[in-house]
C-alpha cells in the first residue's frame, strides 16, 4: 500500500529544499505584530520515521525567526512541508501511517512501526479535529468529491500525479496546518513548486 511511495533523501531533501524557500519568504516579511524585522531563530527536531520514513530523520532543523526589535522578539515559524505542527513523527509518516490503517480498516499500523495508540489517535484527529479547519474547506472546494468519511485517503486519491507528487501535494495542503505563528500561512506557500 504505502511500499509505493520513494520517501528516500531525495524527497526529504526536497522538502527541505520548499521549505527554505517558504522561510525566505517569511523572512522578507516584517513582525506581523510590530513591523520589526526577522532574525533567523532556527531550532532543532528529532523528528521519527519510523519504518516508512528512516531517511527523513537526518533532516532535522525546523526554520523559524523571532522579531529583532526589542520588546518585541515575537516568534515566526513558517509552515513546513516536513513537519506537522508539533507532532514528534514527520508529516509524511502520519499521512502515510493513517493511509495504511485505513487500507487494513483497523488502527493498528504495525507494518509502518508506528506504534497503534499513535495511529489511533492520529485516526482519530483525521475524523475530529481536522474536519473543522479551514485547511480542509480550502481542499473540498479545490478537489470536488472528497468523502470526509475517508479523509485522508479520499484525498489522496483525487489529486493528479505520481505517488511521491501527489504527497508532496498533500504535505502543501497540510502546511498551513503546522503554524500559528504566522498569520495566513498559506500565503507564503503560493507557487512554491
Amino acid at each position: 500500500m504505502f511500499d509505493h511511495f520513494t520517501l528516500k533523501g531525495e524527497f526529504f531533501a526536497t522538502l527541505e529544499a520548499l521549505d527554505r524557500a517558504i522561510a525566505r519568504r517569511v523572512a522578507a516579511s516584517r513582525c506581523s505584530a510590530c513591523g520589526g524585522p526577522l532574525h533567523a531563530g532556527n531550532y532543532p527536531r528529532k523528528p521519527r520515521g519510523a519504518l516508512i520514513a528512516p531517511e527523513g530523520e537526518a533532516f532535522v532543523v525546523r526554520f523559524s525567526f523571532c522579531c529583532g526589535r526589542e520588546g518585541c522578539r515575537r516568534r515566526a515559524t513558517p509552515p513546513s512541508l516536513r513537519f506537522l505542527g508539533r507532532r514528534v513523527y514527520l508529516a509524511v509518516v502520519v499521512i502515510v501511517a493513517s493511509l495504511a490503517a485505513q487500507a487494513i480498516d483497523v488502527a493498528s499500523a504495525q507494518p509502518t512501526g508506528v506504534p497503534r495508540r499513535t495511529t489511533r489517535r492520529w485516526l482519530t484527529w483525521w475524523r475530529g479535529p481536522f474536519l473543522a479547519t479551514e485547511v480542509l474547506l480550502a481542499i473540498r472546494a479545490r478537489l470536488v468529491g472528497v468523502d470526509v468519511g475517508r479523509i485522508p485517503r479520499s484525498i489522496i486519491e483525487r489529486l493528479p500525479g505520481t505517488a511521491d507528487e501527489q504527497m508532496r501535494t498533500m504535505l502543501h495542503l497540510l502546511a498551513p496546518l503546522t503554524t500559528g505563528s504566522v498569520l495566513d500561512g498559506s500565503c507564503f506557500l503560493r507557487d512554491i513548486a
